[in-house]
């Protein structure tokens, strides 16, 4: 006598609902509506420096204008004005120099904060993120006057060590959250085959923890080429940085549209091109973490 198999039992799905199916179809069309609005202001910035002065200053805005490249003739200088080179290339050496120094002195210590912590962690994360509330201009006059007697006014380094103070307390909050990720065992894997502290840090926490640094370095760099305050006080003409100079193009004379917008457009590009370049990174390490 043969037993007879019986026939695996399907579970049907349930079907989905036309309301959820609504509901989604809204927020989606919300996102994108949210996203066109964002971006209508930098589609108009960028539209407006294809402008000349005259139909830039119009009222209202004269859409089928035609289209000229005279605004980034003048910001580059072709026109007889001051060069934008020498202000981005001290934008670019105190971004990049305070974000290497950034990550270089979080880095250990997010790990020591979060893989290795320390006794009341919390505590030290709490006492870094509270001297991000101290307003700038409360610390401005000290800073103006220890550089003014140590000789430091209008120097790039100055900057880069005022920046990368500024952005290592979120530097090292960001980065013990995405090292709090790594798994305990491939730590104490390498430390039984004989690796020493540098080489974990350097060939397994750092390749692992990868999204996360991307993160934090690029949202460091783009702290570090906004920043105005600093740079316009600090500063005068060896020093000068890119947001410095873009204020410059507002003068007695009046506010020359279009090209202001060429000028902010021409300064946006890096840090729109590093999010653009490290997107995948960005999102990967911004939401570490957030599923288990």
């Amino acid at each position: 006598m043969t037993a007879t198999a019986t026939p695996a039992r399907t579970v049907p799905t349930p079907p989905t609902h036309p309301t959820r199916r609504r509901r989604g179809a809204g927020l989606g069309l919300a996102a994108w509506l949210l996203g066109i609005i964002f971006f209508l202001p930098i589609a108009w910035m960028a539209l407006t420096s294809f402008h000349s002065e005259s139909d830039a200053a119009t009222n209202p805005p004269s859409f089928g204008a035609a289209l000229t490249l005279d605004g980034y003739r003048e910001f580059f200088g072709t026109g007889g004005g001051a060069s934008p080179w020498p202000a981005l290339l001290n934008s670019v050496t105190a971004s990049l120099a305070s974000t290497l120094l950034v990550l270089l002195l979080a880095f250990p210590a997010a790990y020591a904060l979060s893989i290795r912590p320390v006794k009341k962690w919390t505590n030290v994360l709490f006492f870094f993120l509270s001297t991000k509330m101290l307003p700038i201009v409360a610390g401005l006059l000290p800073i103006y006057l220890f550089a003014k007697n140590t000789g430091m006014l209008d120097n790039i380094w100055l900057l880069v060590i005022l920046y990368t103070s500024m952005n290592l307390p979120i530097a090292v909050w960001m980065m013990q959250s995405f090292l709090a990720e790594v798994p305990v065992e491939v730590i104490e894997a390498a430390q039984i085959d004989g690796a020493r502290l540098p080489t974990i840090l350097a060939r397994v926490v750092a390749p692992i923890a990868l999204p996360g640094i991307a993160a934090t370095a690029l949202i460091c760099f783009i702290f570090s080429w906004n920043e105005l305050l600093f740079a316009r006080v600090l500063t005068g003409v060896v020093a000068e940085t890119a947001p410095v100079f873009l204020t410059g193009f507002i003068t007695s004379q009046g506010l020359f549209l279009a090209k202001v917008c060429a000028a902010s457009l021409v300064i946006s590009l890096p840090v729109l091109a590093a999010g653009f370049a490290a997107q995948d990174k960005l999102v990967q390490g911004l939401s570490l973490g957030a599923v288990k």
